[in-house]
């Protein structure tokens, strides 16, 4: 339980909670290849730091609730 809270633990920087390109893959079901693609289309804003693309959770669902879309019963 230790190692998991090790690896799901996100310290804030300057009041914003970040996440890797890997876990937002896994967190969609998609591929990073998809991540890429919503990076080069300009979907979601992502920050560079030293090669390693990390994005903040506040513009994951600021996509994700601009994209949700109901089912129609």
């Amino acid at each position: 339980m230790c190692q998991q809270l090790k690896d799901e633990y996100h310290p804030l920087l300057h009041g914003k909670r970040f996440i890797t390109d890997a876990m937002l893959s896994k967190l969609l079901g998609v591929s990073r290849r998809t991540t890429q693609d919503y990076r080069d289309r300009d979907l979601i804003p992502y920050y560079r730091l030293d090669g390693k693309i990390l994005y903040a959770e506040e513009d994951i669902e600021i996509f994700l609730q601009s994209n949700y879309r109901p089912n129609f019963d």
